[in-house]
């Protein structure tokens, strides 16, 4: 299996039929061996049933059901253990990131890299119509993630990453955090096990609906941030 493709759902049916479209048709489209493994976490809506039909339309869709919602690095988590690519990589149901900018984080891999994360900071980015108070939050959080654990990365929490199979199997499978900081431990835990972690331009489209809360989870999130520093 040459790719990976994990995609974690929390009440997703208004956005998850035209992402999974428009994924499926450029994966299609480049004719390798993929798996498309579609998450569920818990949701309420009609989500769990558009991924069975998902399934049962397409055998490269996979599938996976949790009982209740844990969060997005949870429900990633799920994802990842179950992934069988040589290469694996992570998006947001909405796509934000579109999936077209694959290659632009496959050459980071190819150069060296253990880990492509895509970035909304470095220069060569394209973020399109993310309001300033969001802006200014996920600046605010970087440089606390920066001073604390990951000096010189100006953007994990993109939610557009490719990881060698194996190595995101390891580090999903020794991760802790439920929730939206699970970016910061898996990218910690990559830097202390000594794998290079590349931080690579990509276009970024906003989704105003987005499932960040900009109040509740900014403080989850220094929350699990601190955990992390003083318990890895």
């Amino acid at each position: 299996m040459d790719l990976s493709v994990v995609v974690p759902c929390f009440n997703e049916e208004s956005r998850l039929p035209s992402s999974l479209a428009a994924a499926q048709a450029y994966l299609e489209g480049t004719g390798r061996a993929y798996e498309l493994i579609l998450v569920d976490d818990g949701s309420r809506d009609c989500t769990p049933r558009l991924i069975h039909d998902a399934e049962r339309a397409n055998p490269q869709v996979c599938g996976i059901s949790l009982p209740e919602n844990r969060g997005k690095g949870r429900a990633l988590a799920a994802g990842v253990l179950a992934s069988r690519g040589e290469l694996v990589l992570l998006s947001d149901a909405d796509f934000s990131a579109p999936i077209e900018e694959l290659p632009k984080l496959e050459a980071a891999i190819a150069a060296g890299a253990a880990v492509a994360i895509g970035s909304r900071a470095k220069r060569g980015a394209r973020e399109v119509d993310q309001p300033l108070h969001r802006r200014a939050m996920g600046k605010g959080f970087n440089l606390v993630v920066q001073a604390l654990l990951l000096p010189g990365l100006w953007d994990t929490q993109c939610g557009f990453k490719l990881f060698r199979g194996q190595v995101a199997r390891d580090l999903f499978g020794r991760m802790r955090t439920d929730g939206f900081a699970y970016d910061v431990e898996v990218l910690y835990l990559a830097r202390r096990s000594g794998w290079e972690v590349s931080e690579v331009p990509v276009r970024w489209i906003n989704s105003a609906s987005s499932r960040v809360h900009a109040v509740r989870h900014s403080s989850e999130m220094l929350r699990d941030v601190v955990r992390i520093r003083w318990s890895r």
